[in-house]
């Protein structure tokens, strides 16, 4: 669920990745960049002209610069946890400053944006709903990741952490409608959140699920849910919440009138923030029934142990009245009633059945039993 920090390698690969860019002249920067076929990192590299893909699957230097020689050309560079080498080669040639760089490779961004010259950098957060057979207390129920889109004039480089969020499917679908594709560089930064939410609404759905059928269990006298199985959906959907509310606010920024967004995209960004905000809605919905659920299932607990304390003091005054009676004759006293008669000791026992059943059953008359 949570992404792995930078270790000590990911540090060694930035410093190697900055003695090379201070090494190399610019002339030379492409020779650091593999070409797509021989780098597992590079999941796609195409060149886009008037919203149609050309042939061929060149390096991101080589598209680059025909894309620059394009009018209504540009790059997309889809990239899979890169190094820190192949990144910082990969923003030389864009002309991404290091902060951005630095940005972009952390694995726990929140959804943001941000323009820094003419590169923007969009960050959303992937998600996506993990199989379970049932849910328990150590249950991954939503997996998260990170995707930072970096556009600019001429390119759109995505990098993305984490097991969710593949946008081959992204690219497929936005290839197939080359009048979108023909709005430039920002209609992939549509795509892909368009993509997110649609995720973000097929997840949703099955948390309900989960949610239901705590539901429907938390109730039950036996075989009901855990307190452990509601804290854990409920941890699993607040890193949901971490993906889907934040995003709000890129959305309402790209969405303003002194946004770069074109404005032939605008109409489809108002569309995609109504279906985030829906999203939202339900998130919110469940995160309070979740609450409503650990409150009742908490005061069943408390119920059902008053319950075992009053069974318990119940038996506890039952077995009482033969405990004093024995522990009385037990004194070994020389004058006792009918202690030499030839009926006493049945008699007792008699004494002693008889208040066990009373309290027995007063006890039941009374609910305690």
């Amino acid at each position: 669920m949570n992404e792995a920090k930078v270790g000590p390698g990911r540090k060694v690969g930035r410093l190697i990745g900055r003695v090379l860019l201070r090494l190399q002249a610019p002339e030379h920067l492409p020779s650091l960049l593999p070409r797509p076929e021989e780098d597992a990192a590079v999941m796609d590299c195409a060149l886009y002209v008037r919203g149609s893909r050309q042939p061929g699957r060149p390096s991101f230097a080589d598209a680059y610069a025909a894309a620059r020689r394009r009018r209504n050309g540009f790059v997309w560079l889809g990239l899979f946890e890169p190094s820190w080498a192949q990144f910082a080669a990969v923003a030389e040639v864009a002309g991404v400053d290091e902060a951005t760089v630095e940005k972009t490779m952390a694995t726990d961004r929140r959804p943001a944006i941000e323009r820094r010259g003419e590169v923007t950098a969009l960050t959303v957060r992937t998600a996506r709903y993990v199989e379970h057979a049932e849910l328990t207390e150590t249950s991954e129920v939503v997996d998260t990741g990170a995707v930072t889109l970096l556009i600019g004039r001429h390119f759109v480089v995505s990098v993305r952490h984490g097991g969710a969020g593949a946008l081959a499917d992204v690219r497929e679908g936005l290839q197939r409608r080359p009048g979108l594709l023909g709005l430039g560089p920002w209609s992939v930064g549509y795509a892909v959140i368009e993509r997110m939410v649609e995720v973000y609404h097929e997840v949703s759905t099955r948390v309900e699920q989960d949610v239901e059928k705590l539901e429907e269990t938390a109730f039950l006298r036996h075989g009901g849910c855990d307190v452990q199985q509601i804290y854990q959906l409920k941890r699993e959907l607040v890193e949901f919440k971490r993906a889907v509310l934040p995003l709000q606010a890129p959305l309402r920024a790209m969405l303003d009138a002194g946004s770069d967004l074109p404005p032939g995209l605008r109409q489809y960004f108002q569309d995609v923030h109504g279906r985030l905000q829906q999203v939202v809605e339900r998130v919110a919905s469940y995160d309070e029934l979740l609450d409503s659920i650990l409150q009742a299932r908490l005061a069943q607990v408390g119920l059902d142990q008053n319950n075992d304390m009053r069974k318990i003091a119940a038996w506890a005054a039952i077995a009482a009245v033969p405990t004093a009676i024995a522990g009385i004759y037990g004194m070994n006293f020389d004058h006792m009633p009918e202690l030499h008669w030839q009926f006493g000791y049945g008699l007792i026992v008699a004494v002693m059945a008889s208040a066990m059943l009373f309290l027995h059953r007063l006890f039941r008359k009374s609910g305690w039993l």
